[in-house]
């Protein structure tokens, strides 16, 4: 079903639209959210943090990473109160880019302060990806499936939504998988990324 979700048709929301979207969805909901993340690149131009990345300074770049540890672990205990979990599975192609380098020191803190990620070698996809690249997916609990949209540069602009109950239960049990057969993300991270040296931009 993942790689067939393109090709279903489904509404278009602009990027406002989406988060608006989104946060109406989850705002009362309980049980999963699943998150499929493919691409090895984005652009995530209102993160101070990104800014500081694609600037080329690593350090101040980590420093405002770690200055949004508070919102994050908030986040996570309201989460925790909701009955909500957030899981996502982060797919990797070697050698790491310099953005999922950047990406996974944010993902290291998302785990370490209680959300569930998982990561996965891009080689395990290829039965999954014969028609190409998977996309990018959201799914928030049996509401909605969002294929999140970019522009050819990655940066976000906005989500096509489906609501077919079918393909939202489908997608959800097939990203489920993946993220069963990945590996727990910090245990990923201090070995293949905290050795890293700091990434050439």
């Amino acid at each position: 079903m993942l790689d067939k979700i393109p090709t279903i048709p489904g509404g278009v929301l602009d990027h406002a639209a989406y988060h608006r979207d989104f946060a109406r969805q989850i705002e009362d909901l309980t049980g999963v959210v699943w998150k499929l993340e493919r691409s090895q690149v984005f652009r995530e131009l209102n993160d101070p943090s990104w800014q500081a990345f694609a600037a080329g300074d690593w350090q101040r770049s980590l420093r405002l990473l770690e200055k949004d540890r508070g919102a994050v672990r908030a986040e996570a205990r309201r989460n925790k109160r909701q009955g909500l979990s957030v899981r996502r599975v982060r797919v990797v192609e070697y050698p790491v880019s310099p953005y999922l380098h950047w990406e996974l020191h944010a993902l290291r803190m998302l785990a370490e302060e209680g959300f569930e990620l998982s990561v996965l070698r891009a080689d395990e996809l290829s039965s999954l990806e014969s028609r190409g690249q998977l996309p990018e997916v959201v799914v928030i609990g049996k509401r909605v499936l969002y294929e999140v949209q970019y522009l050819p540069d990655w940066t976000p602009c906005g989500a096509r939504c489906i609501r077919e109950p079918h393909i939202i239960r489908t997608a959800a049990a097939e990203i489920a998988d993946l993220y069963r057969r990945g590996e727990p993300l910090l245990d990923f991270f201090e070995r293949e990324v905290a050795p890293l040296p700091a990434p050439a931009v």
